[in-house]
């Protein structure tokens, strides 16, 4: 058999035209590369299991039916719309790209691109608005993946002159229309998403896959944190890490916290706060290891051990009024 002339996996066939018999599958699945991409998923989130075992049983379906369709075998194109339902920072916009990817590498899409939107660029303010921002975003989504967060306000019922049903017509006669050229991805929290979905049964009937993304535990949120810094050179001293541990426990008590989004954002003021106590002292000379390490002095600054204080507190940048103060 003229290897070059076969296709991409190990098939047989009667002829060149005709449906092939055989595949190696493991030839195939490495051939594609979705393999890649899953490994990557695994190394960029941490935890997420439920998530990522379905990601997985996604990607294998595609695969088994990429080949049933070079098989000549009965094979429909797949309804790939999704929703994503959890708390923010719980890696739904990073899944998102991966699954693009796969997307792409399979051919279910055309480019692997994901286009992220909210309400703002969908709906407009005034009449005749809204049917060219979304069609504008449709046409700059097509042959990829349209990421709408919190879809849930498209809907507002009690406002009489909201133009939200009207994107919401329009994007499900395209995702009905166009399926085969675009994949939508749904996302908001859950208990909003299920009344949305209430008020717009439309929506319900076109989403294949509904996927809940849990919240981090403590131990997995430690894990982000010292994989965040890994990839910033720098690391936690031995007493920075347990301060670290009680700070994860206090601050996911506390209003509007964001998952793996609050844990990045508390690493930069520690790094901040690292960087002034550096440069406090002019005279001393420092090491990479003074530089890389971040010290339970750094943790323990933070205001979410100061529970129930008041008044201004100072930072790198000035004073900051309880009102201002950052969430982490």
């Amino acid at each position: 058999m003229n290897s070059q002339a076969d296709p991409p996996a190990a098939a047989e066939g009667s002829g060149e035209g005709l449906p092939i018999e055989r595949v190696d599958l493991r030839r195939e699945f490495a051939e594609v590369g979705i393999g890649d991409v899953l490994d990557q998923l695994d190394r960029e989130l941490i935890g997420l299991k439920p998530v990522k075992t379905r990601i997985r049983e996604i990607a294998s379906l595609l695969l088994i039916e990429r080949i049933r369709k070079r098989m000549n075998l009965t094979s429909e194109v797949p309804t790939l719309h999704m929703s994503f339902t959890g708390n923010p920072g719980t890696g739904k916009t990073t899944v998102a790209l991966r699954i693009a990817s796969i997307l792409h590498k399979l051919g279910y899409v055309r480019r692997g691109q994901v286009v992220s939107v909210t309400r703002d660029e969908l709906v407009g303010q005034y009449i005749g608005h809204t049917a060219p921002k979304t069609k504008e975003i449709l046409k700059k989504a097509m042959g990829g993946v349209l990421f709408i967060d919190e879809a849930y306000y498209l809907h507002r019922p009690d406002n009489e002159r909201d133009y939200g049903q009207e994107a919401i017509e329009i994007l499900l006669q395209v995702m009905e229309s166009q399926r085969e050229d675009l994949v939508v991805i749904l996302a908001g929290y859950g208990d909003r998403m299920d009344k949305f979905f209430g008020s717009n049964p439309g929506f319900r009937s076109r989403i294949a896959h509904h996927i809940d993304f849990p919240d981090y535990s403590d131990d997995e949120l430690l894990a982000i944190a010292e994989l965040m810094l890994q990839g910033m050179n720098y690391r936690f001293s031995l007493d920075a890490r347990q301060a670290f541990i009680r700070y994860i426990a206090l601050r996911k008590t506390q209003p509007l916290f964001s998952n793996a989004r609050s844990i990045r954002n508390a690493l930069d003021r520690m790094r901040l706060r690292q960087a002034s106590r550096l440069v406090a002292d002019l005279d001393r000379v420092l090491t990479a290891d003074d530089i890389m390490s971040l010290e339970a002095a750094d943790v323990l600054a933070s205001r979410v051990f100061r529970s129930g204080s008041s008044g201004e507190i100072e930072g790198t940048c000035g004073t900051l009024k309880p009102s201002e103060r950052p969430a982490s």
